[in-house]
Order: structure tokens, then C-alpha cells, then sequence
């Protein structure tokens, strides 16, 4: 086995023209203005060092371009910003397309390096061993999650374990191999949760519990298809003619071993049970409980409209303060409909909207002429915490828009109304691209996200922060990831169990079948519970299913209201009573985007600037 190397991750640095992160999780006077010797000889100075490290976090996923975009969870509504790039599958070496702050080569190996610094000078401590340790375990943690965004994103990588310098001569180096990462992760992440076991949890800083789920999450992964060359190449060919399969899987070893480690490491989480909220349910909550309760969640414990005992299931969360004005506090602007003023960033697709179940716990399906009718209605309570769709309460309009809608309904329809002379007249909504308001940034297809959005009446999202934070690490992932490891194993009752805790929460009935169909609905189960949070990305590589689901154009929904006979409405309202209304799903116009999948797309590409600059560095597969 190849030893972990060391590497000058100043050169990576200064080669890929880092900036620091704009959104400070402190305000410190830099670090490099005092001698080391006096950083680590103060407790004080070295936490704000290492506090310092968070902000390789960025702002969670609350960026205006999200990640739920390259999926088959949305759609970004302003083009040309690289996400067509990755999702028609053109990325290449010069031209990658978007990737987030958080994924981004440089700027991770930039906190690995600052977390290398804090291991080197807390390892023997010049001041209280209790507090150092602290401090360490965070370091060892830090250098376990941004390896670990990297090697999710590309496969192996060079994993830096030392500071060097610029006088060295080790610069030029190759990557570890995926199986090495995955050890040395898991390594760091054991020596974080032995630190961190006595420390006091404090909400927004990592804990014995974060290095925990993280741990889980890392061997979840790499038990996965994607990872085991035998499956993954049977489903790719071109992942069968990579030369070094051993950068991006495990090329020998026993998978069933590997999902064994994942549920072994999910369930160390599980026994943390101080972090579940209403897992305890024998039957399925109400409608409106599932409802409040997702809602609750999403918002974790960062709105006064929601129950705040479910930050608990918030095991590590990015926190947003009124003291900076961070890119986390404008989710309701950037994400909002345009007929209050918001953007429209990222819309749901219809093909998430049809993969929520019925309430009963069909699948949903347009052929039926009942669920065709009305495809909103007695859905998985969810869906109504997850999305705005055309008809649905939301927040009082704006004082200048208000008179056009005093009901405070979401409007992405077009409808008849009777007009000033008494005819008909076609009215298209306020959130519609047709709108009178800011109609350029009005939904392409015909929803908004409501989750992580305070629906507080009094937070107007364009001129209001809201402090809803990111969640890094949930609770019920780790059950999830339970799950899955259960059933990858066959033990299905066990796996039903877990399963059914998350849906009865979410006023959901229990799942009953065993084997591929278990498999099955726990994928879709995991998609809906999980939507918007950047596990779709990875996910459906894992498994290997991106051709048949990321592949997929973007669909939409097309929404007329039509007045009944006899019925005159002059401000609309969505009403059943007075509308015949038709829905019609579409795809995307291919000019705004035309997604297809390429195997490539399975690991992003190293950016050729790095592979110019250290010879080494071997190219994923197809580029």
C-alpha cells in the first residue's frame, strides 16, 4: 500500500488563485501577524485558529446556484451560469462547469493545510491538554470532511497529512488511491470522536457525534456500486477501460465487508439518541402533523413558526447571525417567487413532484384520472413543507401587490377571470414569467421551494435575513444510511423498522415490502426525506442510476384554470368550486436547457491547470 504523502499544499494554494471565504465565521486580526510560538502557546489564539477552519463550510448549501440544480430535484432558472455545463454533460478540464465553494479543489486543500497546522502545534500542547484536545479533535475532524468533499467529487486525491514548505522538494505527487482515502478519513475521524467524547455539545461546532455521522457517511459511500470495481464496471464501460480503477473504487476486497462497516458505523450514530426527534411513533402521524413536523425540521429550531425541539436532530449545522449579512440569511430571496419580489434561483421539477407518494403510499401517477385532477391533493405531507405549488397558502403579498392577491396564494397558472367590461379574460399568474411583477424572475416550471424558507407572515425574504441554518449532518441521515446498509445486507425487518420511524413522522403509513421493492422505495424514500440537501448529486452516482434518473430532461407543469358555468370572478383565488383547472406536464425548452448523462459525469474532472502543474496527477476516466 502506497504511504499517504506529503504535499505542499501552499503551491495547490497559490496554483489554483484561492481567495479566503467571504462569509467569516469570525472576525480575527490574521494569524499570520503573530509568531506561531505565541498562537499555540494561547488557548485563546489557537481556538480562534482553529475556529477559523469552519469557514471552509462557506454558507452550507445556501448559495444562489445549488446543487439541487444538476439534479432531478430542480431547475436553475437564470442560464448560463455553468450549470448547463454539468448537466447536458459537457464539462471538460478547461471548462468544468459550476462547482460550489465547498467542493472546489483549491480552496478545500487550503482549510486542509490550516488543519494540518492545528494537528502539528495541538499534538503537545503548551497550554490546558483538556482544552487543546478539544480543539485537536476538531482539526482531525476538518481534515476527515474536506478530504472527504473531495473524494466524493473526484475520486482519490493527494491526501496531505504534514505541512510542508516551499524549500521542499515534494511537490510533484500522486493521487491516493480511493481505498487509502477512505482509510485515512476514517482514521482522522476516530481520533476526532475519541477528543471530542467529553466535550459539552455546542450547537454549529463539531462534536463526537458530527465525526460520527460523518464516519458513516464516508463508509456508506464507499461500500457503494459506484465503488466496487466489479459492479461498477459491469454498468459502465467506460469505468471498465480506466487504467487506474483504483483512484475511484475498491479493486479488490469484499463488499458485503464494506456495507457491514456502514451499518456498524451508522448505528454508533443511532445510539446518540439524544439527537432523534419523534422517531418513537407506533403509527403514522396525521396529515398535518407529517406536515408540521418536516416543516419543523427543514427550519431547524431557526423560526418562531415551527417547534424548535427538532434542532435536535441537527447534529452539525452551518448557523447564520444578524451581525454579518451572509449569503445563508436570503434562501426566501434567492429561492422566492417574483410575485413577492424574490428570484426564483432554483425551482422543483415535476419529476420530483411525481416521485411524492400518494398519502396512502401509492405512487402517484398521471394516467389516473382522480390523481390527474387534482395532483396536489392527499399527497405525502412532505410535499406541502417541501414545495409551493400553484394554489398553495403562502405569506402575505407586498403592500404594492396586495390588491391583485388579498388571498395569499401561490399563482403559476394562467386563468380566466371577468373583467372591468364584464367578458372574459385570460389572467396569468402574479408567479408566473407572464407576471406584472419581475416577471423575468418568474419559475420556468411552475413551483418554488419552500424548505429551509421561514414562513413566518412577518420575514419579507427580499428585504429580511432569516436564520435558518444548513443542515451538515441530520439524525435521520444516519438512520437512512442504516437502512440502506440493513438492506444491502438482507436484513429487511430490520431495515422496515427504521424506515417506518421517518415515515410515521411524516404522517406516512409503513412499507411492507422486502427485497428490490424494499430497495426501491427506501431510494425514494430517501430522495423526498432528503430533498434540496445535496445528496441527490452524490446519491444517484453511487448507485449508479444518474443515465436513468439525472439523465432526464427537465420537466414542467403547465396550469389553466378554467370558470366554471355561471361563475364570475373578477380577483382570482384558486377555488375548485368556481375553476375547472387541467395540468400538463412538458419538458424544458432545450434552449434553456437540454440535459443528457455521459459516464464521465460520474467523478468531476481534475482541472487541467492542476495536472500542468503537477505532472502526476492521472485524469478521471473520459476526459
Amino acid at each position: 500500500m502506497k504511504k499517504i504523502v506529503n504535499i505542499s499544499v501552499l503551491l495547490l494554494v497559490l496554483s489554483s488563485a484561492l481567495q479566503s471565504c467571504n462569509d467569516d465565521f469570525v472576525n480575527t486580526k490574521p494569524l499570520n501577524e503573530i509568531p506561531d510560538e505565541t498562537t499555540w502557546s494561547d488557548a485563546a489564539l489557537s481556538e480562534a485558529f482553529v475556529t477559523e477552519i469552519y469557514n471552509g463550510f462557506g454558507v452550507g448549501g445556501f448559495y444562489e446556484q445549488e446543487m439541487a440544480s444538476m439534479t432531478d430535484e430542480a431547475l436553475f432558472t437564470h442560464p448560463n451560469r455553468g450549470i448547463n455545463t454539468v448537466t447536458e454533460s459537457r464539462s471538460n478540464p478547461a471548462d468544468q462547469g459550476y462547482i460550489m465553494d465547498t467542493y472546489e479543489y483549491g480552496r478545500m486543500y487550503s482549510r486542509i493545510r490550516a488543519a494540518n497546522i492545528a494537528i502539528k502545534n495541538l499534538v503537545e500542547p503548551k497550554f490546558d491538554k483538556g482544552k487543546a484536545n478539544k480543539l485537536l479533535g476538531e482539526a482531525y475532524f476538518f481534515r476527515a470532511y474536506y478530504h472527504q468533499q473531495l473524494l466524493r467529487f473526484y475520486g482519490g486525491v493527494p491526501f496531505v497529512k504534514n505541512v510542508s514548505r516551499l524549500t521542499d522538494n515534494d511537490f510533484m505527487v500522486s493521487r491516493n488511491t480511493y481505498e487509502e482515502c477512505v482509510n485515512a478519513i476514517v482514521s482522522d475521524l476516530d481520533s476526532a470522536s475519541l477528543l471530542l467524547k467529553t466535550a459539552t455539545f455546542i450547537k454549529g461546532r463539531v462534536s463526537e457525534t458530527a465525526a460520527l455521522a460523518l464516519k458513516s457517511r464516508v463508509l456508506l459511500y464507499a461500500a457503494s456500486d459506484l465503488h466496487d470495481a466489479s459492479k461498477a464496471k459491469a454498468k459502465s464501460t467506460l469505468l471498465a477501460g480506466y487504467t487506474n480503477p483504483e483512484y475511484l473504487m475498491y479493486t479488490s476486497g469484499n463488499q458485503t465487508e464494506r456495507w457491514t462497516k456502514a451499518k456498524n458505523a451508522a448505528k454508533e450514530v443511532l445510539n446518540h439518541s439524544e439527537f432523534a426527534y419523534k422517531l418513537d411513533l407506533s403509527a403514522a402521524e396525521s396529515s398535518d402533523n407529517g406536515t408540521a413536523n418536516y416543516m419543523a425540521l427543514s427550519l431547524g429550531g431557526g423560526s418562531k413558526s415551527a417547534d424548535a425541539s427538532a434542532i435536535k436532530d441537527l447534529i452539525l449545522g452551518r448557523f447564520f447571525i444578524d451581525a454579518k449579512d451572509e449569503r445563508g440569511g436570503w434562501v426566501g430571496r434567492d429561492n422566492g417567487p417574483n410575485g413577492y419580489h424574490n428570484w426564483a434561483g432554483n425551482t422543483p421539477i415535476q419529476l420530483l413532484i411525481d416521485d411524492y407518494e400518494t398519502q396512502s403510499g401509492q405512487r402517484f401517477d398521471w394516467s389516473n384520472a382522480t390523481m390527474a385532477a387534482n395532483p396536489y391533493q392527499n399527497r405525502d405531507p412532505r410535499l406541502k413543507a417541501t414545495v409551493l405549488y400553484d394554489g398553495a397558502d403562502w405569506k402575505p403579498r407586498t403592500a404594492d401587490v396586495k390588491t391583485r392577491d388579498p388571498y395569499n396564494q401561490i399563482q403559476t397558472g394562467q386563468y380566466e377571470i371577468i373583467n372591468g367590461q364584464g367578458q372574459k379574460t385570460i389572467q396569468f399568474g402574479l408567479d408566473t414569467r407572464k407576471s406584472p411583477i419581475e416577471d423575468w424572475n418568474g419559475s420556468r416550471t411552475g413551483y418554488y421551494i419552500r424548505k429551509f424558507t421561514d414562513p413566518d407572515p412577518a420575514m419579507e425574504d427580499q428585504n429580511t435575513r432569516q436564520r435558518i441554518p444548513w443542515p451538515l449532518f441530520r439524525y435521520t441521515e444516519a438512520v437512512l444510511n442504516y437502512v440502506e446498509a440493513c438492506i444491502e445486507l438482507g436484513e429487511d425487518v430490520e431495515a422496515k423498522t427504521w424506515l417506518n420511524k421517518i415515515r410515521f413522522r411524516a404522517g406516512m403509513p409503513a412499507i411492507t415490502e422486502t427485497g428490490s421493492a424494499l430497495k426501491s422505495r427506501y431510494r425514494n424514500e430517501r430522495r423526498i426525506e432528503l430533498a434540496y440537501e445535496e445528496h441527490r448529486f452524490f446519491d444517484a452516482r453511487r448507485w449508479m442510476i444518474a443515465s436513468e434518473t439525472l439523465g432526464r430532461k427537465a420537466n414542467i407543469i403547465n396550469i389553466t384554470g378554467t370558470l366554471k358555468d355561471g361563475k364570475k370572478v373578477t380577483i382570482y383565488k384558486y377555488d375548485p368550486s368556481n375553476y375547472t383547472y387541467k395540468y400538463v406536464v412538458s419538458n424544458i425548452d432545450p434552449g434553456i436547457e437540454n440535459r443528457s448523462w455521459d459516464d464521465k459525469m460520474y467523478f468531476t474532472s481534475i482541472h487541467r491547470d492542476e495536472i500542468n502543474r503537477n505532472t502526476k496527477l492521472i485524469q478521471n476516466p473520459g476526459y
